[in-house]
C-alpha cells in the first residue's frame, strides 16, 4: 500500500490540534482498557489498517491479553468481556455505524446502566475521535506500522 498524501504535513496546524484533543481524552473518566477496546473495534468496523495495527500494539504494551484482542470481532459471543466493556463496545458500534433512525432508546438505556452521564459523554468523544482518525487514515491510505518507532509501538514486539 502506498500512502496518498501525508495529511499531517499538509494540514499541520489542524493535525497538531487534533492530536492535542485526542491526547486530552487520555484524561477522561473512561479507563485505559476500555479506550483501547473502543479504538480497536471502531477501527475494525471502519477498515482502518493503521489504527487497528496501532491500537492493538498500544493495548498489548499496556497489558491487554491477546485472546481478548482476537475476540473483539466476536465480542457479543465471547465470554471474555464484562458488562461495562460490552456496553462500551455496543455504544462504539452504534455511533460508528449510525442507524437510519438514530441510536435506539433501548441501547441508550442499556449503556446508561454501565456509565454515568459524564462517562457516557466522555466515551462519546472517544468514539468521535477514533472515527475521525479512521476516516483520515482510510482516505489517505496511511501505511500500518508507519509510526511504530515514533510512538514506541515497536515495544509491543508484534512485528
Amino acid at each position: 500500500m502506498t500512502q496518498r498524501i501525508n495529511y499531517a504535513e499538509q494540514s499541520a496546524e489542524f493535525f497538531k490540534k487534533f492530536v492535542a484533543f485526542s491526547t486530552a481524552l487520555n484524561n477522561s473518566t473512561i479507563e485505559e482498557g476500555i479506550r483501547h477496546l473502543v479504538e480497536i473495534r471502531a477501527s475494525q468496523l471502519n477498515g482502518c489498517g493503521l489504527c487497528v495495527d496501532m491500537h492493538i500494539k498500544q493495548a498489548t504494551i499496556h497489558g491487554e491479553r491477546p485472546l481478548r484482542l482476537h475476540h473483539l470481532a466476536i465480542w457479543r459471543e465471547s465470554t471474555l468481556f464484562v458488562p461495562r466493556e460490552r456496553a462500551a463496545l455496543a455504544w462504539t458500534e452504534v455511533l460508528t455505524r449510525i442507524p437510519e433512525h438514530g441510536v435506539p432508546n433501548e441501547l441508550y438505556e442499556r449503556v446508561r446502566t454501565q456509565f454515568s452521564e459524564k462517562e457516557l459523554s466522555d466515551l462519546t468523544f472517544i468514539v468521535m475521535s477514533i472515527n475521525a482518525w479512521n476516516r483520515a487514515n482510510v482516505a489517505f491510505k496511511t501505511v500500518p506500522g508507519a509510526y511504530d518507532a515514533a510512538f514506541g509501538l515497536d515495544k509491543a514486539n508484534l512485528n
